[in-house]
């Protein structure tokens, strides 16, 4: 299938972020040639500061492949935002209700038509003490192994220094100026499990190969090595659960 147009409000939406990412950051861009050129494709991203969606949006909107997000509901609701989010093209998510399955297949027939779809795996900000990828939700594996599309990684660094996740003092610090680095892989290969049933340790085991492979091209624009065993956020809230239950009987 061919590319969806950028259109009206993807390119209005540039007008007003563009210029004051020039202007506030440095970057450094490598990988555009692994974005598909022609037809629908996933894109997989960590996540580590709520600035990390403009810097990856710019590198993804200069490829001229815009990509399509998987937003909180609320947000569509907001005043201007909203407006811009249908505009877009992005997909709401309704979180724990009956409609949540209806993002799921918006973004699987998004895909089908020959767009990009983004998505940030782990569900929300990194937790992880280094700010590495935590363990993700099977939801991108899902859309991957449904559709077949090919599934593009992306680390990206650089937002999370001027905009820390979960900064106990909510303080942007755009100077001095930060390099918003983003790196894009080759497409993932999780053939091995085309024709499997998505059973919960097929969908767990293909999206570890998505978040392996974030984690390498994150190791490279760092310079360092990434954990052993990826934080997962889960095990912990379920530690200080259990901690809490036996602090009670005591």
């Amino acid at each position: 299938m061919s590319r969806r147009r950028i259109g009206f409000w993807y390119r209005l939406a540039a007008v007003i972020a563009k210029p004051p990412l020039l202007l506030l950051f440095k970057r450094d861009w490598r990988g555009m040639e692994h974005i598909p050129a022609e037809g629908g494709f996933i894109t997989a991203i960590n996540h580590n500061s709520y600035l990390d969606m403009f810097s990856y949006g710019h590198f993804q909107y200069n490829t001229g492949r815009v990509p399509r997000f998987l937003a909180k509901a609320a947000l569509f609701k907001a005043p201007g935002v909203g407006l811009m989010l249908r505009g877009t093209g992005q997909i709401p998510v309704f979180r724990e209700s009956s409609n949540a399955v209806g993002a799921f297949r918006a973004a699987v027939e998004a895909v089908e038509r020959g767009e990009c779809v983004a998505f940030y795996p782990e569900g929300t900000l990194t937790r992880d003490p280094g700010q590495w990828p935590m363990t993700a939700k099977t939801g991108v594996a899902r859309a991957a192994l449904q559709t077949k599309a090919p599934v593009i990684p992306i680390a990206q660094w650089g937002a999370n220094l001027a905009m820390p996740p979960y900064a106990k003092e909510n303080k942007v610090r755009f100077f001095p100026r930060k390099t918003l680095q983003v790196l894009a892989g080759p497409p993932v290969d999780l053939t091995r499990f085309y024709g499997q049933d998505p059973t919960p340790d097929v969908l767990k085991d293909a999206t570890e190969e998505i978040m392996a492979a974030i984690t390498v091209l994150l190791e490279e624009i760092r310079g360092e090595k990434a954990p052993e065993t990826p934080y997962d956020l889960r095990e912990v809230r379920a530690e200080q659960r259990r901690k809490a239950a036996g602090e009670e009987v005591k």
